[in-house]
């Protein structure tokens, strides 16, 4: 990574007094304490809004750092941060990468990636209640937050089904309840297992969503352009 936001931006302008300028004209964005991928998502919105060419993002991580600079450089930005105390980051973003040595310019690469996968039906499969192996506690963590970017998609699941002990999540209490409501105001359909809610003795507690039948899900599935299984 390149540590000094002074280097990067003085390849530009060689004046300090110039930053600091620009350092005050950026939006800012305090997302300190905030779990992944919530810091990448708030940059991104903020730098698609009208007129806003850059920010100054503050994190508490170097991993966050990492995933601004690769989301920063995947658009051909300039990206430069400084660490302002122990465990404090302060990172701009500006839209005008050109002068950036080393930036690599893939936005139209990525829209066409985007929009590919737009024009496709995406249905998501969850069957399980924590995300991959290992930690069962960072398997919850890092499903909540798969869950949260699937609300910060361009273009939302056509579905997202819900089995096994996956169905957990659509119960009333549960973390993800929240996400999966703005899944549904957004127009995706939540569909939760029958048999896995009776299997599990949580019929009564469907939080969002609806009961459906194997059939239904299979039905969805192979209709699908795209299918996501967790």
């Amino acid at each position: 990574m390149r540590k000094s936001v002074t280097e990067v931006f003085c390849w530009n302008c060689n004046n300090v007094v110039l930053i600091r300028e620009r350092m005050d004209e950026m939006r800012r964005i305090d997302v300190m304490g905030k779990p992944c991928p919530v810091p990448v998502v708030e940059a991104r919105k903020t730098l698609a809004e009208d007129g806003v060419d850059s920010v100054l993002v503050m994190v508490d991580n170097t991993v966050a750092v990492q995933n601004l600079e690769r989301m920063a450089n995947s658009f051909g930005y300039e990206f430069g941060y400084t660490e302002k105390l122990k465990d404090v980051f302060e990172i701009m973003i500006r839209k005008d990468g050109s002068g950036l040595p080393g930036a690599t310019d893939k936005t139209g690469e990525d829209q066409a990636l985007r929009d590919d996968t737009a024009s496709r039906d995406l249905v998501v499969v969850i069957s399980r209640d924590t995300m991959g192996e290992g930690a069962e506690e960072l398997g919850k963590i890092l499903l909540k937050g798969f869950v949260y970017s699937l609300t910060e998609l361009p273009t939302p699941p056509k579905q997202v089904i819900f089995l096994n002990s996956g169905v957990r999540l659509t119960s009333d209490g549960a973390n993800t309840i929240e996400d999966i409501k703005k899944l549904e105001q957004n127009g995706t359909e939540i569909l939760t297992c029958g048999t896995c809610v009776n299997y599990y003795g949580i019929q009564d507690k469907l939080g969002v969503g609806e009961i459906t039948n194997m059939y239904g899900i299979t039905e969805r599935i192979a209709a699908a352009g795209n299918v996501i299984n967790i």
